[in-house]
């Protein structure tokens, strides 16, 4: 969830029962082939097949997009100190984005661009909370030219291609559509979630993490960070790379705005017990000491034995006039919206009465 921690009660086990993402990047250790070294460019244009519209757009993105190899990580197998490997591409002159979990805890980070030019790379920023890190690099070929974020939202139904390094295997392509948006992966490892993660069913697999998922346009709409099963993929969306990236350039880090709740989405049975009108909003399941909600918001109790039930805790229903009709939309609407330092104003039904309450955000401790 974007804005809780484990529930001390269970609770959060309502509001976290979303897909579990295989993170798909340097846990996997790097694949030797026979590609390495070569590039794929070096072809024979005189006797090559027309291709299609994907064609169009992979020749104009390919370019940018780079392999990440990252030294000094343990390989999950042996044990033993080895190299992962990820994906990544150019986001400025001097800058190239991946995913923080591709980068973890290795000693350094070189590049290979698809010409078969390589270059030696500094972290200068990281955020837990997005899997989000960027490089400085140290040489950027003249054809890898900026990838541009999208400015539209996508679409359930939109065609993408996935672009990157799957296995080590060189600028690999796959196609699909947007299957889902405004989601919250819950990812291993990691006590939260990410949020306004878009699923699509493109292939992705180890390797691609940190390479761009992009419309038709050769746009990047979102950030590759994990394949969660046969047919389903998630990425970090364009519009929160967009509020993070640049101020990880920056500053090296990120701050996100934090309420200090523990929540469940209302669902048919938290509905009944509260006695609301609809099964719409979130219930306040807990409320951190010291934290933003606290002495703000109410924390529900529980009902019920082996099925339990939050009740009588604040439902949140819309946040600044914003519909909140679940965790998926409160996290989107805080990680995009707000700040820390903003004031909210949240219509809530408190004790079977709707009623507003004001909260200024904090910041969300460092993740673990």
């Amino acid at each position: 969830m974007n804005d809780s921690r484990p529930d001390r009660r269970g609770f959060l086990a309502l509001a976290g029962a979303g897909l579990v993402g295989a993170v798909a990047g340097c846990s996997e250790p790097r694949v030797d082939n026979s590609m390495e070294g070569t590039s794929s460019r070096t072809i024979d244009r005189d006797n090559v097949a027309d291709g299609s519209t994907f064609t169009d757009v992979y020749e104009s993105v390919i370019d940018s997009v780079t392999q990440v190899q990252v030294h000094g990580v343990d390989d999950p197998i042996t044990g033993e100190e080895g190299r992962g490997q990820g994906s990544g591409f150019v986001f400025d002159e001097t800058h190239v984005v991946t995913n923080e979990h591709v980068v973890a805890g290795g000693d350094s980070v070189d590049l290979q661009y698809i010409n078969g030019d390589w270059t030696s790379t500094r972290v200068v920023g990281i955020d837990r909370y997005s899997d989000l890190a960027v490089l400085e690099v140290d040489h950027v070929p003249d054809g890898a030219t900026p990838l541009s974020l999208a400015d539209e939202r996508p679409v359930v139904g939109q065609e993408v291609l996935a672009i990157g390094n799957p296995y080590g295997l060189e600028g690999s392509m796959t196609k699909g559509i947007v299957s889902g948006v405004d989601r919250t992966l819950d990812a291993p490892n990691r006590n939260f979630s990410f949020s306004n993660v878009i699923q699509t069913d493109a292939a992705v697999n180890p390797g691609n993490s940190g390479g761009p998922l992009v419309n038709l346009d050769g746009e990047v709409i979102g950030v590759i960070n994990a394949g969660g099963g046969e047919n389903i993929g998630f990425a970090i969306s364009g519009a929160l790379t967009s509020r993070i990236v640049p101020t990880l350039i920056d500053a090296g880090e990120y701050d996100h705005p934090f309420m200090g709740i523990g929540l469940a989405t209302v669902d048919r049975h938290i509905a009944e017990a509260n006695n609301l009108p609809e099964a719409t909003g979130i219930i306040v399941t807990d409320v951190i000491d010291g934290e933003p909600a606290d002495g703000v918001l109410e924390p529900a109790t529980i009902q019920g034995g082996s099925d339990p039930v939050p009740a009588g805790g604040d439902v949140i229903f819309a946040i600044d006039g914003e519909p909140i009709p679940d965790r998926h939309a409160l996290s989107t609407y805080l990680d995009l919206e707000t700040s820390p330092g903003d004031t909210i104003e949240m219509d809530l039904w408190r004790n079977g009465v709707e009623t507003t309450a004001s909260l200024t955000l904090g910041v969300r401790p460092p993740a673990q």
